[in-house]
């Protein structure tokens, strides 16, 4: 006898991930302003904004990059998740702690096994979107069914 999972499949909003990146670049630029303030000599003023935007630039372009790869999101009534990359292959994605949920948007933190460490953005309507309903029924429950999985 076979039967029916209780999963859900999302694709990610893509004005949302835009506005992540947005954000990233602006705070980048942010942070640098911030650094040359400080009351440091030169030298070491250069040696922390260059290195600050060092950092900010690898940030970005890992986030830009699993962006580009995965392009769905699916979890399961046992609150295990899988994303699908460009060709179409799901791949387990770990959650991680930091992703938070509400009404009407989430922000899920993942690690695959290729080794994207990557947060996902994305919201919807319980009324208009049989999957984000699903998605919220499983989020309030993974906690015990991740122990009874």
């Amino acid at each position: 006898m076979s039967s029916s999972t209780y999963s859900t499949e999302l694709r990610p909003d893509t004005a949302l991930r835009r506005l992540v990146l947005l954000s990233g670049v602006l705070l980048g630029v942010a942070g640098g302003i911030l650094i040359v303030t400080l009351t440091l000599p030169v030298w070491l003023r250069c040696v922390a904004v260059a290195g600050w935007f060092v950092l900010t630039a690898y940030e970005l372009a890992t986030v830009s990059r699993a962006y580009t790869e995965y392009g769905r999101l699916r979890t399961d009534a046992c609150g295990e998740f899988q994303v699908r990359d460009r060709s179409g292959a799901w791949h387990a994605a770990e959650l991680l702690p930091g992703s938070l949920m509400l009404r009407r948007a989430g922000w899920i933190r993942l690690a695959t096994g290729t080794g994207h460490r990557f947060a996902e953005p994305i919201r919807g309507n319980c009324r208009e979107n049989e999957d984000w309903r699903r998605l919220q029924v499983i989020w309030r429950h993974v906690g015990a069914l991740r122990r009874s999985c």
